[in-house]
């Protein structure tokens, strides 16, 4: 099977990469910006009628897309995860190779969800910002394209490689120098959000699932389980062996001034009732740092879903016979060899 993947460099199509050079069936051909792509075209400026050119010498039977940007501002993110993907629709279009189309969305074009729901795949699309519109706006001209194709709505990305500007990679850092340093408390905010997180290996299974099933539309790619990022801080905090505590400046709704979790305590994430676990991560500081001491920066998911997410992930049981494999706590200890690998 001849694949094309595009944005072979990225978090994701990285590990897409790998998973599919494992299979001895794949023929895999890498296209993007970077230098090790074995064909440099950029989506965002290259027209449809080049592409289709490049389709039409390759002719993959598949065409998975993992380009995309998840900052800057609404012009930038338009041009590279909207525009872009109306380039490929177009010149799949145009081509004569027939390639199924494997896009990979994200779980922002959801936008904000009800604490407690899981969201599945015919939930209106409410996106609360610039990067879920533009992806959204992505979704629907595939949808719209008359291709085979499919959209992996994938929820909130953890494990090796985790940029480290992302919430969990900030996190990682902060520890990293709290330990480095010999700091014996960690002061963080923005740790209330609750997102599904899902190993980036678990979403490289995904996209090889969907570019050998024959299913079309959208289809959620989590773990099924909301977290806490405090509490995926406190597993953190285990693996790295950080005995400090961590404190958190904003504290939970209706909880007033810093609270610190225990991490030498921490347990494991989902192992303890909520109202439990809850209680053990809200001990009050006795003795709070002085003023002149600076914070980590916050580590809060600016996506624009709200305090919650959590994904429904039925459809990909039954139509791709994909299960997330790897745990939280797994992601978070290579996150962290990761961040500790910089000591």
């Amino acid at each position: 099977m001849r694949v094309l993947l595009i944005g072979s460099n990225g978090y994701l199509g990285r590990f897409v990469a790998d998973r599919l050079l494992a299979d001895p069936a794949v023929q895999l051909t890498a296209l993007g910006r970077g230098d090790d792509a074995d064909v440099r075209f950029d989506l965002a400026t290259g027209s449809p009628g080049a592409l289709t050119r490049f389709l039409d010498a390759v002719h993959p039977g598949v065409v998975i897309n993992c380009a995309g940007a998840t900052r800057g501002g609404a012009r930038e993110l338009t041009r590279h995860n909207t525009v872009a993907v109306a380039t490929v629709c177009e010149a799949l279009r145009r081509s004569g190779c027939g390639a199924r189309l494997v896009q990979i969305g994200c779980s922002s074009e959801y936008g904000p969800s009800q604490p407690g729901s899981s969201t599945a795949e015919d939930a209106v699309p409410r996106p609360g910002g610039p990067y879920g519109v533009s992806k959204l706006a992505a979704t629907e001209l595939v949808l719209g394209s008359g291709l085979d194709a499919v959209v992996l709505r994938v929820f909130s990305p953890v494990g090796p490689g985790t940029p480290a500007g992302s919430p969990l990679g900030r996190l990682a850092e902060a520890m990293r120098r709290a330990m480095q340093s010999g700091d014996g408390e960690l002061r963080l905010g923005g740790l209330g959000a609750q997102r599904d997180f899902v190993d980036v290996r678990d979403v490289a299974r995904a996209v090889h699932a969907a570019s050998l099933s024959a299913a079309q539309g959208v289809i959620n790619i989590g773990s099924g389980r909301a977290v806490r990022l405090r509490d995926a801080a406190a597993v953190l905090a285990r693996v790295a062996g950080y005995g400090g505590a961590l404190t958190e400046l904003d504290g939970p709704p209706g909880a007033h001034g810093a609270h610190a979790v225990p991490a030498a305590h921490a347990s494991h994430v989902g192992h303890a009732s909520h109202a439990a676990h809850a209680a053990h991560l809200r001990t009050t500081i006795g003795h709070p740092r002085a003023e002149s001491d600076h914070p980590a920066p916050p580590v809060a998911y600016p996506d624009g879903c709200g305090s919650w997410q959590q994904a429904d992930v039925r459809t990909a049981r039954d139509r791709l016979g994909w299960r997330p494999r790897i745990n939280l706590e797994e992601s978070l200890a290579d996150i962290w060899m990761e961040a500790a690998c910089r000591i």
